[in-house]
């Protein structure tokens, strides 16, 4: 029995998207294999093929999937995709700008080729709210992004966030002979998990992000200084030692671990008119 397709908003914008350009579809059928094989579909998932293009990952997730949400702002593509949905029941395709589209309120995973130029976007579209409905996804995105997202070291306050709720792996890298267009540099696919215990409460996301922005708004500082404004000097000194880290330690090589006991010690030994307040949510 086919399952009944949910109604998503499909609202669409005006004009050139933001995610219309930086699109290179994978030609690799082994390639494609693997990507679905590594998310584990099964038919109780609900999955957004984000960059959908022609359709290389959709069809395999057919097979797999519950449900297929398949996303494109490009009109030829979208013709192309709206084809296969005679013979894939399970499947809708949605022509839209990605950035602009309504997440799934259910459970949802993704496993996408999602264009370079809004790589950044659509992860914070998908790690920036803890609450959501979203799993665990496989991604393929520009070499250079994914090292970043999942390096040691971390100057983004927002990769750190996430890393609270997430694991972000690199898994392979990818040659740029495997897409068309070519584009200009390697790709790599990263796999994307939701802990099952996560380190900071969902409820706490906005105090943590006000914490996180303001140690790390110089990442050039050692601890000492990072935390100065927040905690007090004994209470750093009682960090330091909680932490197993020197002065000298750089605030870019706090592990998640360390971040955490950061954080419990400002709820519980810091007054509330000195936590630091989020500005701007990005």
């Amino acid at each position: 029995m086919t399952k009944k397709i949910k109604e998503y908003n499909t609202k669409t914008s005006g004009g050139k998207s933001s995610n219309f350009s930086g699109q290179h579809l994978i030609h690799n059928k082994k390639l494609i294999h693997e990507i679905v094989d590594q998310a584990k579909v099964s038919i109780h998932d609900t999955v957004l093929d984000l960059g959908a293009g022609k359709g290389a990952l959709t069809a395999i997730l057919n097979q797999k999937a519950g449900k297929v949400l398949a996303v494109e702002y490009d009109s030829k593509f979208v013709d192309i995709l709206k084809r296969k949905v005679t013979q894939n029941p399970n499947m809708r395709v949605f022509h839209q700008d990605i950035l602009k589209m309504h997440l799934p309120k259910e459970p949802f995973i993704v496993v996408s080729n999602v264009p370079y130029s809004i790589t950044t976007p659509i992860m914070k579209m998908l790690l920036n709210k803890p609450s959501s409905g979203f799993q665990s996804a496989v991604i393929v995105m520009e070499k250079g992004a994914a090292r970043r997202f999942t390096s040691r070291l971390v100057k983004d306050p927002y990769i750190i966030a996430w890393r609270m709720w997430f694991d972000i792996r690199y898994v392979k890298g990818i040659s740029r002979r495997n897409f068309s267009p070519p584009p200009r540099v390697d790709s790599a696919m990263i796999t994307i998990k939701r802990k099952k215990k996560p380190i900071i409460p969902v409820a706490d996301y906005l105090i943590f992000r006000g914490l996180v922005d303001y140690v790390l708004k110089n990442p050039r500082l050692t601890i000492d200084l990072a935390l100065k404004g927040v905690f007090t000097p004994p209470q750093i000194k009682y960090l330091k030692r909680n932490l197993g880290i020197k002065n000298d330690f750089p605030i870019t090589s706090l592990s998640e671990h360390h971040w955490g006991i950061i954080f419990e010690t400002m709820v519980k030994h810091v007054p509330k008119f000195r936590w630091p307040k989020i500005k701007k949510r990005n």
